[in-house]
């Protein structure tokens, strides 16, 4: 078992205690068990007390907690934290710990060190929880920050983020331009570049757009004894088929070329050389990242994928109405009037009706030069030695995206190391982080806040 400090083990015992309450957020509000969100808000007060004692809270959107901690010179453009409570559903089955048990599995993280399991480890509340240890430490401690720092916990990131639109309208309607935002997003990583032996730390600087898109073929029923020639779900198939046979074209976005170069200059071998030579190797890399892996080929495309289907509604009748979700992230760069007219070429068939759910554009990308991004990198490097600070897209929606309203310095970093294992757990079975690098992130923040 890892030796930790008593002041470590109340910050985990605190952690475990927010992970066991379910805050499971569900599109269909009515399905969403809003007394384990008022159980969650309730108990924070009694488990940071000098953080509540000094900072003002207040509800936005039902559940989403908006605090302010007042700076020492208050006209200076604030410091937005931000981090989400709630948690996609976890079933039981293919559990090997149950997900809101929050057990701790000695010497099964990284370096031997111990594993805390449950869902909302990564995903967000480790960020959530750490944000917390940092501030109720400095609050002890009887630090103040130079200009205010805001603290903006979302309640329903995974289905609609309108609670971070909601925070967003307030902090608009009252004239605040934050002069650094920092939500969910990168990590600390490793084997993610070719070449590359250092850790990066990934810092997304835009994230792409999302939406989905409703596919309908609607038809004659019947009985499924006489099926015509191409039923409606046969016709919904072979649509499918055809748009997975054509992806959307691969390109390099800027910062992606940043990117390569920034990771590249570590690189060890003839890949230094490849790297270092972008106006001739440049075709070549993008081959290579399309192929690489799945992460590397969503760096440079826009994806879809067909995540739900339905039909008919009983084995023996034919489908008057077939449908599929296509869930498709757009690249930066490219718009969701784009993807949608991709998708409609793609197809190539009038009788697939489709219809654009929840559209939302590729978000701006925040500069990689000034006060606030040299920050937050000077705050990783200091936080994660040996570590190199690159840009990247992100390739998943966060709420971040809202405050790109009211700032130009938007930043994706959870301060934590994470294997490919773990990145892999996001939304799936076996959620969990490791104590050591949970604590590192309540480091960061502390560090973060000292410099503000």
């Amino acid at each position: 078992m890892t030796t930790r400090s008593a002041a470590d083990e109340r910050s985990l015992a605190r952690f475990r205690a927010l992970v066991r309450i379910p805050t499971v957020s569900r599109l269909d509000g009515s399905q969403t068990d809003l007394a384990q969100f008022d159980l969650f808000v309730n108990t924070l007060p009694e488990l940071y007390p000098a953080l509540h004692g000094a900072l003002e809270r207040e509800f936005v959107d039902g559940h989403s907690m908006l605090y302010r901690w007042a700076g020492s010179e208050p006209d200076g453009d604030p410091t937005v934290l931000m981090a989400h409570y709630d948690v996609v559903p976890a079933a039981e089955e293919g559990w090997t710990l149950p997900p809101f048990a929050a057990e701790i599995v000695t010497g099964g993280g990284a370096h031997g060190g111990d594993l805390l399991w449950g869902r909302g480890t990564l995903d967000d509340k480790g960020a959530l929880v750490s944000i917390l240890e940092a501030v109720e430490a400095r609050v002890l401690e009887g630090f103040r920050p130079r200009h205010d720092v805001y603290l903006s916990f979302g309640h329903n990131e995974e289905t609609t983020g309108a609670g971070a639109a909601a925070i967003v309208d307030e902090l608009e309607r009252r004239g605040i331009r934050p002069a650094l935002v920092l939500d969910e997003g990168g990590a600390v990583v490793e084997g993610i570049f070719p070449g590359v032996a250092k850790p990066s730390a990934v810092v997304g600087v835009s994230e792409k757009g999302i939406t989905s898109l409703t596919l309908t073929v609607r038809q004659q029923g019947g009985h499924a004894s006489t099926p015509p020639r191409l039923t409606a779900t046969g016709r919904l198939a072979r649509a499918i088929v055809r748009l997975d046979a054509k992806p959307f074209p691969a390109r390099f976005s800027p910062t992606n070329l940043e990117m390569i170069s920034t990771l590249g200059a570590h690189a060890t071998g003839p890949l230094k050389w490849v790297f270092g030579n972008l106006w001739l190797t440049r075709p070549l890399l993008l081959r290579l990242f399309a192929r690489l892996g799945d992460e590397t080929n969503a760096m440079v495309r826009t994806t879809q994928a067909v995540t739900q289907l339905g039909g008919s509604q009983a084995a023996n009748a034919l489908a008057e109405r077939a449908t599929a979700t296509v869930n498709v992230r757009v690249a930066v760069g490219s718009s969701v009037a784009d993807a949608v007219a991709h998708v409609r070429s793609a197809i190539g068939d009038d009788a697939v009706q489709i219809e654009v759910e929840h559209p939302s554009e590729p978000s701006p990308v925040s500069p990689t030069t000034g006060p606030a991004w040299n920050l937050l990198a000077r705050t990783i490097e200091q936080s994660f030695e040996g570590v190199v600070v690159t840009p990247y897209i992100q390739l998943g929606a966060s709420d971040s995206r809202h405050f790109t309203r009211i700032s130009r310095h938007v930043y994706r970093f959870s301060p934590f190391e994470m294997t490919a294992e773990q990145r892999g757990t996001l939304h799936a079975v076996n959620e969990r982080i490791d104590v050591d690098t949970w604590l590192r992130g309540v480091r960061f923040y502390e560090r973060l806040l000292g410099a503000l």
